[in-house]
């Protein structure tokens, strides 16, 4: 007799995605309470766009291949491929390109929603992650871009870190563009493989970028990458430039100027801050963390930037001709909870619900009216949602740290007092039903 094959379905997920526990979501939910409070404090209008495009809306991140599989998720609908949005701003152009006549100029959005991205996960970075994105579009004034920077730092803070546990990196993307002048290099193809080598830097360190920048390099797991084929001396060129530490391009000149205006100085100058994405024409910036973040097993980890942005001008004429310089900044928000998880002195209150025992169910009334009554005082609250004897109710409340039980039963019920147990104590006390609430609420 053969032996049935095992058709169950893995409980296992795919890598680069995560189940969200509720205390990294209470995390989440009050950082993106604060993004709210800050976007509406500097009058940014609120955005949603649908988490699927046309591919070719966002199609300066697919290959030239038949399937564009790779970077993006992707299938075709008839006779055209849909992607899952692979960042915020390719939608962003397309709503202003669609909607020019109509939105103001500049138009001053912000966005939070999900993307995806089809590439090799890592710490903290996943195939599927919540994103902030706030923009302004219609506008070449660098006091957008300072503002950006002015506005993610109040942000962080508000969120519970200090000036010191993070840094704005800036740069520009002309410093790039005149290097590629000076070692001629002229092909976009090229110069987008030099670019994202070179945003690695941070992550990989000089010698691993220099490989990605010369024939090409193998990773830890066996997998190349082809590099960008430059000469010795050309990479050489490369490293010397963005080693250096003072800003020599006009706009840099002109933003310092800005923050100086602004009071801001939590920024460094880093020409080594790239930004692989090759719509960016002018200033870019990067978010970094300055504090140690460890992986699952407790290892220091290279943690990188949880975001970014700058300056691009011609991304909208992508879908026309439209006169819509742009500005805009990125957060990763997982990769920020992430982080911001580790930092023992950031807590949140998880509300666990006072749990009400069941003794009898035809006394089921009796206990609808003491939850309705708990409910009412904003005391979460619940009747417990099985059937089981005593002991396994309890086991239930201990299981989800609920911090008292309602035990109420034939003789509490006549006796119009139901006894509340304390269960970090154990303390029991018997409570009359009207006074109930305002004892509870002395130990939640």
């Amino acid at each position: 007799m053969t032996k049935e094959k095992n058709n169950k379905p893995s409980k296992e997920l795919p890598l680069g995605f995560v189940d969200r526990q509720e205390k990294e979501l209470l995390v989440r939910d009050f950082i993106i309470s604060n993004i709210k409070e800050v976007m509406i404090k500097y009058g940014f209008q609120y955005l949603e766009t649908p988490s699927f495009e046309y591919s070719d809306s966002i199609g300066k991140f697919l290959p030239d291949k038949d399937r564009p599989d790779e970077g993006v998720f992707s299938f075709k609908d008839e006779n055209k491929w849909l992607s899952l949005r692979y960042d915020l701003t390719a939608p962003l152009a397309r709503y202003v390109a669609k909607n020019y006549l109509e939105i103001p100029k500049p138009f001053k959005r912000y966005q939070l929603g999900t993307v995806w991205r089809n590439e090799k996960p890592g710490p903290g970075r996943f195939r599927e992650f919540l994103q902030f994105d706030a923009d302004f579009v219609g506008t070449k004034s660098l006091q957008a871009d300072a503002e950006l920077c002015v506005m993610i730092s109040e942000i962080l803070e508000k969120c519970g870190l200090s000036k010191s546990e993070y840094t704005i990196k800036i740069s520009s993307r002309k410093i790039t563009e005149e290097l590629f002048e000076k070692i001629n290099v002229k092909d976009n193809q090229q110069k987008l493989t030099v670019l994202r080598a070179l945003d690695k830097i941070d992550r990989l360190g000089w010698d691993a970028v220099k490989e990605l920048l010369g024939a090409g390099r193998k990773d830890k797991s066996g997998d190349f990458t082809k590099g960008a084929k430059l000469k010795i001396k050309d990479i050489e060129t490369i490293e010397e430039t963005l080693k250096k530490k003072l800003p020599e391009t006009q706009d840099l000149v002109e933003i310092l100027k800005i923050f100086k205006d602004y009071n801001f100085n939590n920024f460094e100058f880093d020409p080594s801050v790239i930004r692989g994405l090759e719509y960016y024409t002018g200033v870019i910036f990067e978010v970094s963390l300055s504090f140690d973040v460890t992986n699952t097993k407790g290892q220091v980890i290279q943690f990188g930037s949880i975001g970014g942005g700058g300056r691009y001008d011609n991304l909208v004429n992508n879908f026309g001709k439209f006169d819509s310089p742009a500005t805009g900044i990125s957060i990763g928000i997982d990769r920020l909870v992430y982080a911001i998880m580790q930092k023992k002195e950031f807590k949140v209150k998880q509300s666990k619900p006072v749990v009400i025992c069941v003794f009898d169910k035809n006394s089921m009334k009796e206990y609808i009216n003491v939850q309705t009554l708990l409910r009412k005082s904003g005391i979460s609250t619940e009747i417990y949602p099985g059937e089981s004897k005593l002991k396994k109710q309890m086991e239930y409340a201990n299981k989800i740290n609920s911090p008292a039980v309602i035990l109420y039963g034939e003789d509490e019920i006549k006796s119009g007092k139901p006894t509340l147990r304390i269960l970090s104590s154990g303390k029991e006390q018997s409570i009359r039903i009207n006074e109930l609430a305002n004892e509870i609420k002395k130990i939640i």
